[in-house]
């Protein structure tokens, strides 16, 4: 179904969820709330995922369905409101105490570290496959 959307988009969650896991086993033993660090950790995932998808709904949206013209702004419109999305998310994490926010912040950059990451991801998952790269898949060109 992702790959419908965007044909890298299935690596970019993979690489996020790969991500989430590298900081989870990496940092719940130094902490005291491992609750809590686990949680934020989770929800700054789940933000992460969510807005990777977005993005791609969008874009192909835009594309194919507003044409250049409009299409700008509504790229830019939708890119604010998942910015609110994301605040009103921490604000209630805060307000109600729902996981350290530190976590869950760190988890959201993890849409940032898949992107950098994801040439890399793409290579892995074909030679898992066992497939070669051919030019037109190569992101060089």
């Amino acid at each position: 179904m992702l790959k419908r959307l965007n044909d890298a988009l299935p690596e970019l969650v993979l690489g996020i969820i790969v991500y989430g896991i590298v900081v989870e086993l990496a940092g719940v033993w130094f902490v005291t709330d491992k609750l809590r660090y686990t949680t934020g950790l989770v929800i700054g995932i789940a933000l992460a995922v969510g807005i990777a998808v977005n993005m791609a709904i969008v874009l192909r949206d835009a594309v194919e369905i507003y044409g250049g013209e409009h299409a700008q702004a509504k790229i830019i419109a939708k890119s604010i409101l998942r910015y609110v999305i994301v605040v009103i998310v921490f604000f209630v994490m805060m307000k109600f105490n729902l996981g350290n926010l530190f976590t869950a912040f760190i988890g959201v950059l993890g849409l940032k570290i898949s992107a950098y990451l994801q040439p890399f991801t793409h290579k892995f998952v074909l030679k898992l496959q066992g497939r070669v790269e051919t030019p037109s898949e190569s992101s060089d060109n």
